[in-house]
């Protein structure tokens, strides 16, 4: 239960590539991120990765029409059934290849899969249960090239498919005599999406080069007839008819002859009209599309980042508008028509855009190079980051989005950190500053330079938020200075290599610093700058840190070791050799095994739980270590990724790669866009300027929650939270078989509340325990929390903390809270380092119930404060309009209620 850490979700990543998805109500968008699916709530402003992980990046998905399933199919072509009510993956399938999209008919009933050069139809999974969810029911051939769309008649009849040899196939979903097959021409260029008129068979088929043809359908829906069965079924159908026909007349029997003749004819297409998008020549690739067929609405994305919208079948321009300077990947419209989603796969990056009144929903970037650094806020809600793009960010833990931006830095960022009041974000980059940032005006107010230009590393404050250090990359000097008057106190000198990691003691006025030169040293703050301590390694210093408590100090050597020590008698307490739990991957261009690459991996990153019992450890890895401190032995391990697409994440080489002449990676060295690009030596990041780039999975920063129910990992996939999700574990403690949930309710109606709130947390069932608890009248908290037994005391207080997130009965918990901490706080004062997480975890709750509900009593305040000026306003008009004696009189009475109203509402 402790360890119990699961993937809760994924922020920092919102888009990477794929097709986005609207459901049924409008209100979400599903978005793939990277192997990830995330959806957005835009009506409650949330995002919920699911608990999914493909092999692979998600290359396209498919909702059912009713919004219960979808299909979410890899770059691999593996595909996973997921039921989006219950979050849960209910079948795996394997296309043996490489699909493009996949389309569910307007029924449910089937779905539709492009493949290659061809296009197949399955019958979609029902309600009931299956042995085989997907059952092959038809495959159809044409197109001479991969085909790139589906689309679908509202009926269900018939699907057209589009593809990059320019033409568009129309196929019939059933045997129809009057349409097996029909191929449309008139493009020059690779089919970019094709799409059914509402109600009928006209359709649209818009091509890469920006062209639109609009093609007439001779045939209605209705039009379509069968074909005639062969074998048994045709004659037992002929006798049916047969026997028919023989009790018609003869007239009627004419009539019919002569209409089957007019039916029999084959349904054919007519071009009516061909459109261009780029008449003045400023778009010269059309790359997503989308049509809402009620509203007859066309949006189409370009490569430019520019985005039209056209009313069809007029072809009438509405808006033209650009998002970026990247291409436009995906268009998704949501059921009403009113809210268009776009996904930029350059810059990672998802906008919801209301098109009627022009403004935006939801607009959400994360950073455009990978995550280097993040801390959490003091209570918890918010998390920063910092990316090598030189952008930091503020991460609301509850909704997941991205709340404001700074962009001051002109290089990239290597360190970020919260003060202690959490309202001041201090972050140091390689631009040579430091700066400070103001979460109540959200401006940059600080900025901290050196006497001579260098690069930072690292950056701490102390616990008090008036001293700020940064260590130097190149001049090996620490500088200190004072976040009041921003000038620079001291610089520390000593290290002989580069500073990698400065921890200050959450205690004392303590400063420690790692370095590349084999120490560690500790430097009081007050004692004249000096340094007190130099703790020698047998290898360089990567990281550093402090127990919560300040009372121990671990460092993460080059030689993959956690060393620990006494700060105050600068002893080494312990180590943890790490090499053989790291386990790293095999890179693609790497010639020697994944077992003596490791030889060379360190951990880079560590942090402390929030009771300090336990330190997370990271590296160049796609695995994160926990480890029992005073044991020194390997609790769990984490694997943030199974993501294939991502470099350094096999083991063993694929033989499917292994050619007589060697890996294949290394010999395609000059092959076209999909060949492997051999990066420039000592590049960690990639050559930015190769065709292909395969980015290498790595943790570069860890952080525990203060509340430790969390911790959150910055990756080469986002910023990855792990939680104790325990809604779905049945935990019992003290356990008998007399406490059941029948046995509990009944002791409630006897009016016995605090026995039969022990026995509902005995049962540690969460409905059974909110029950129990808010059955207690309010006169009887304090009596009955006066009686709790010490050790119910901190799971009620944990209960009620984890309940303030989405409760109603706000002041009903605040009083029980109330009352257990009154009661109950000197017996738990000797226990305070243990239940520190839990009241850290109420905290953050009380906290941001406050924050609402400040910012409605100031609206509230100024509105009132309004009201009273305006009608303090039309009484002085209507005195200067009729000026009578007894109407001043009975006004200054008037303002006077009103003066004494307002006193007492402010008051």
């Amino acid at each position: 239960m402790k360890f119990a850490y699961r993937f809760s979700n994924l922020l920092g990543t919102v888009y990477r590539r794929g097709n986005l998805n609207f459901t049924c109500d409008g209100n979400s968008v599903i978005s793939p991120v990277g192997n990830r699916v995330t959806v957005f709530d835009l009506k409650n402003n949330k995002s919920d990765t699911l608990p999914l992980a493909m092999s692979f990046n998600v290359k396209c998905m498919g909702l059912s029409p009713d919004g219960r399933l979808a299909i979410i199919v890899d770059e691999g072509g593996a595909a996973l059934l997921v039921s989006l009510a219950c979050r849960s993956v209910l079948h795996h399938f394997h296309f043996k290849g490489s699909v493009h999209s996949v389309s569910f008919s307007p029924d449910g009933r089937k779905f539709v899969v492009t493949k290659g050069n061809i296009a197949q139809m399955y019958h979609a999974p029902g309600k009931k249960r299956e042995f085989n969810a997907f059952v092959l029911d038809k495959t159809y051939f044409g197109p001479y090239d991969e085909t790139t769309c589906i689309d679908w008649t509202d009926d269900s009849r018939c699907f057209v498919v589009g593809s990059k040899d320019m033409s568009t196939w129309v196929f019939g979903a059933e045997r129809w005599d009057n349409l097996i097959y029909y191929a449309l021409g008139g493009h020059k260029d690779a089919i970019v999406a094709c799409f059914f008129e509402s109600n009928s068979l006209d359709l649209y088929s818009i091509s890469q080069d920006g062209a639109l043809c609009v093609w007439q359908c001779d045939t209605p829906p209705e039009g379509l007839r069968l074909k005639a069965p062969t074998g048994w079924k045709a004659d037992l159908l002929q006798r049916e008819q047969e026997e028919e026909e023989d009790e018609r007349q003869t007239t009627i029997r004419g009539k019919a002859t002569v209409a089957e003749e007019e039916r029999k004819g084959k349904v054919k297409y007519l071009r009516l009209a061909k459109y261009f998008f780029n008449k003045e020549g400023d778009f010269n690739n059309l790359t997503s599309a989308a049509y809402h067929k009620k509203v007859h609405l066309l949006v189409t994305g370009f490569a430019s980042g520019n985005f039209h919208l056209h009313e069809l079948p007029e072809f009438n321009l509405i808006h033209s508008l650009s998002i970026s300077d990247q291409k436009i990947s995906s268009i998704a419209i949501n059921s009403s028509g009113d809210w268009i989603a776009f996904g930029c796969s350059g810059l990672g990056q998802l906008l919801v855009w209301e098109w009627q009144s022009e403004s935006y929903v939801l607009k959400q970037q994360g950073h455009f190079n990978s995550m280097v650094s993040l801390a959490y806020s003091p209570d918890g809600q918010y998390i920063v980051t910092g990316g090598d793009d030189g952008k930091v960010k503020v991460w609301n833990t509850l909704s997941g989005f991205c709340f404001i931006t700074f962009t001051e830095h002109s290089s990239g960022v290597t360190g970020v950190t919260f003060t202690a009041t959490g309202y001041v974000i201090v972050s140091s980059s390689m631009d040579g500053t430091v700066r400070a940032f103001d979460l109540h005006r959200y401006r940059n107010f600080r900025t901290f330079t050196s006497p001579r230009p260098t690069q930072f590393s690292c950056v701490a404050v102390d616990s008090s938020g008036e001293i700020v250090s940064a260590g130097a990359q190149d001049s090996f000097e620490i500088f200190v200075w004072s976040m009041q008057t921003g000038r620079l106190l001291d610089v520390l000198s000593g290290h002989e290599g580069p500073i990698s990691g400065l921890c200050f003691n959450p205690t004392k006025s303590v400063l420690a610093s790692a370095s590349w030169d084999r120490t560690v040293r500790l430097w009081d703050m007050f004692d004249s700058w000096r340094a007190k301590e130099t703790l020698t390694l047998t290898s360089d210093a990567l990281a550093v840190t402090f127990r919560p408590d300040g009372a121990q100090l671990a460092v993460a050597t080059l030689s993959s070791q956690i060393i620990f020590w006494d700060p105050e008698s600068a002893v080494q307490t312990g180590s943890i050799e790490g090499r053989h739990d790291l386990k790293t991957g095999r890179k693609e261009l790497d010639k020697i095994s994944a077992k003596h690459s490791a030889k060379g991996k360190a951990f880079t990153t560590l942090c402390y739980s929030a009771d300090g019992q336990c330190i997370l450890a990271g590296g160049m890895s796609r695995f994160v270590c926990l480890y029992h401190v005073r044991e020194q032995i390997l609790v769990k391990r984490f694997e943030l990724s199974c993501n294939l697409s991502l470099d350094a994440m096999e083991e063993f080489l694929n033989r499917r790669k292994m050619t007589e002449f060697g890996n294949l990676a290394l010999i395609d060295q000059d092959a076209g866009e999909d060949g492997v690009a051999i990066p420039l030596p000592g590049v960690r990041k990639g050559d930015m300027s190769s065709r292909h780039f395969k980015p290498e999975i790595r943790v570069s920063s860890l952080r525990f929650s203060p509340t430790g129910r969390c911790w959150a990992a910055t990756s080469t996939e986002g910023l990855l939270i792990f939680s104790l999700d325990d809604r779905m574990l049945f935990d019992p403690y003290e356990l008998d078989t007399s406490v059941t949930p029948g046995r509990v309710r009944e002791v409630l109606r006897q009016g016995e509340f605090t026995r039969a709130i022990l026995m509902a947390f005995r049962l540690n069932e969460r409905t059974l325990m909110q029950e129990a608890l808010e059955a207690v009248p309010w006169a009887e908290i304090e009596v009955v929390s006066a009686s709790l037994p010490e050790l119910y005391v901190e799971k009620l207080l944990e209960f009620l903390a984890s309940s303030f997130e989405g409760c109603r009965h706000l002041e009903f918990y605040l009083i029980w809270t109330q009352k257990l901490l009154t009661q109950h706080g000197q017996k738990l004062k000797p226990r305070a380092g243990q239940l520190l997480p839990t009241v850290q975890f109420l905290q953050k709750g009380v906290q941001r119930h406050l924050e609402d509900v400040a910012k409605l009593c100031d609206w509230n305040r100024y509105n009132i404060q309004y009201a009273l000026a305006v009608s303090r306003q039309r009484g002085v008009k209507r005195t200067l309009e009729a000026p009578g004696a007894e109407e001043e009189d009975s006004l200054h009475l008037i303002r006077g209620s009103e003066d004494e109203g307002e006193e007492a509402m402010l008051a």
